[in-house]
């Protein structure tokens, strides 16, 4: 290796002769009170590339996806997305948090699906789709407005335009907000458990559309209990406990050999 020392490239998110990493979490500590949530979390995410994190409650996985985007500050150890480091920038070898505009301005780059669904009652399902992309100025009421009903075509929604969010299911709700993800075109999309809040009849379609952005080469970084969805979506599967990742890998290894006896008890438990 020339011109940078394994250790500098860690730091910096970027690999010799390679693009930088979709996401670098870089030695992460986050603290809820006296609870550690988040104890040195260092996970590496391609770009492309499919991420599951699977874990028991309370293990931290929803506060990683939401230090990934910034929704919550880690106490020590930083983010970086595309080698830019997110929240923070460095000035004079220390990090310094940056603006909230200019947070703002970083999480339109990567969405964020709640469990949830998180969507405006008062506003149509175009509508919901369509306020981001005007309210942050990328394009105009009717661009962003044909690009809201092509999402919505692309969730198989495009009859429900006009519809609220109160007269849809559940599962219809969550594609509109995957939908609402999309409108700013990230290169990077989060779900927090998207089907927790589903009856089970309606998980499937949910999923079909993930597969869907998988297949297109979106990179994905997914928080979920769907063992069968890991196992055929995911490029690398991330098991955490106790704040910490203590195994991760392709699923075939993580799924069907674990090496840590935490992954082994509960995948015992959930397949």
């Amino acid at each position: 290796m020339t011109g940078k020392t394994a250790a500098a490239e860690a730091e910096s998110g970027v690999t010799s002769g390679t693009d930088p990493a979709a996401v670098e979490v870089h030695h992460v500590h986050k603290w809820f009170g006296a609870h550690h949530v988040l104890d040195g979390v260092q996970l590496t995410v391609r770009p492309g590339e499919v991420t599951v994190v699977l874990g028991p409650s309370g293990s931290g996985k929803s506060t990683l996806l939401r230090v990934i985007n910034h929704l919550e500050k880690p106490e020590a150890g930083h983010v970086s997305v595309n080698g830019e480091p997110i929240g923070v920038r460095r000035e004079g070898g220390r990090l310094k948090e940056l603006s909230e505009r200019v947070v703002l301005a970083q999480r339109g780059r990567i969405g964020f699906v709640f469990q949830n669904f998180n969507l405006f009652p008062h506003l149509t399902v175009l509508e919901n789709v369509a306020t981001a992309p005007v309210a942050t100025g990328r394009l105009n009421r009717a661009e962003a407005q044909d690009l809201a009903r092509e999402l919505l075509a692309r969730v198989g929604l495009a009859d429900r335009t006009r519809a609220y969010p109160r007269q849809l299911s559940g599962g219809q709700q969550q594609r509109v907000a995957i939908a609402r993800a999309l409108a700013l075109r990230p290169g990077i999309v989060l779900f927090d458990e998207p089907t927790s809040a589903l009856d089970p009849e309606l998980v499937g379609e949910v999923l079909a559309v993930i597969k869907d952005l998988a297949a297109g080469g979106t990179t994905l970084v997914i928080v979920t209990h769907e063992i069968g969805f890991a196992r055929e979506v995911a490029d690398q599967v991330v098991f955490m406990d106790g704040g910490r990742i203590v195994e991760q890998g392709p699923p075939g290894q993580v799924l069907d050999h674990p090496r840590h006896e935490r992954t082994r008890d509960f995948l015992s438990k959930v397949l």
